[in-house]
Order: C-alpha cells, then sequence, then structure tokens
C-alpha cells in the first residue's frame, strides 16, 4: 500500500503544470509579434577575468539590434564616439541545443562577433525578452540583449 500511494504521488508531482515556457514556443512568439522590436546590449561580461559583468555606461560599447517584420535586421554600435551599422536578415532556428535567433549578414563585416569567421551570429533565445549572444563560447564577451520596445510597421524607431 505505501509504495502504492508514493507511485502516486510521484506521478501527480509529474503531471503538474510547469510555469517555464519552452524555447520553441518563446521563439514561435518572438516570431509572430508584429512590429520592429529592439533588443538593447545590457550586460557585458568576459572583458577581465573575475570581473563582474559591465552594465550601461561602465561596457565597452553600446549596441542594440532592430528587427523587422520583413526578416531584416539592423545593429548599431557606438564605441569611442564613433557609431557603425550593419544590416542583413534574420530568421529563428532550432540547433541542437536550443532555439537561436540567426543573423545573416551579406558579407564580413567588424561588427559580427562570433566564433567562426562566418558572416553570421548566433544570439541563444533565453526568453520573449532576453538574447544571449554565443560569441562567449571562443573568447568573445558575454552579452546579454534586452528586448526595450515594439511599434508597429517596419519603421526604426
Amino acid at each position: 500500500m505505501r509504495y502504492i500511494i508514493i507511485g502516486l504521488m510521484i506521478l501527480f508531482t509529474a503531471c503538474e503544470t510547469q510555469d517555464e515556457v519552452s524555447p520553441e514556443v518563446i521563439s514561435e512568439q518572438l516570431e509572430t509579434d508584429s512590429g520592429t522590436k529592439k533588443w538593447q546590449l545590457v550586460e557585458m561580461s568576459g572583458q577581465l577575468a573575475n570581473e563582474p559583468p559591465a552594465t550601461g555606461s561602465a561596457m565597452a560599447w553600446q549596441e542594440y539590434y532592430l528587427l523587422y517584420e520583413e526578416n531584416t535586421f539592423k545593429k548599431v554600435r557606438e564605441q569611442n564616439g564613433q557609431v557603425k551599422e550593419a544590416s542583413g536578415t534574420y530568421e529563428f532556428v532550432t540547433l541542437s541545443d536550443g532555439e537561436y535567433l540567426e543573423l545573416i549578414y551579406p558579407s564580413e563585416n567588424n561588427l559580427i562577433g562570433n566564433c567562426t569567421g562566418e558572416p553570421k551570429e548566433y544570439l541563444s533565445v533565453a526568453s520573449e525578452s532576453k538574447l544571449i549572444g554565443t560569441w562567449w563560447a571562443c573568447d568573445g564577451p558575454g552579452l546579454v540583449y534586452e528586448k526595450v520596445s515594439q511599434s508597429s510597421g517596419g519603421t526604426a524607431q
């Protein structure tokens, strides 16, 4: 009898609904949101060993992505008083370890942060409002972006 009660407790615990949303559902939601989405760099880590992550004006640069409805994007970086821009196309993809935003540039650009040298970047979909860069995997900085605005239509804010 005791084993039946324990088994039922395990069964009910295993069947509880989870508040956590899967990465696939998150990327589907991000894909169906209408309007321009702005993703702002909010945290940078890995610049110096054992240092806490930098935020705000303490980061080495300021940066954001604008994702437009027609699956195009613009990346803007301000560093040392200079503003640089790059653009391309994007799509949400499923890789072996989760959901990613894949940014595809038409050619090489020094704004591309990746480990492969290809004109692509991947940002891991952490939640509906957070993307995490993958550049840190090859000694680049750890970059965290948050969704900060959304508008209707395909124009920049």
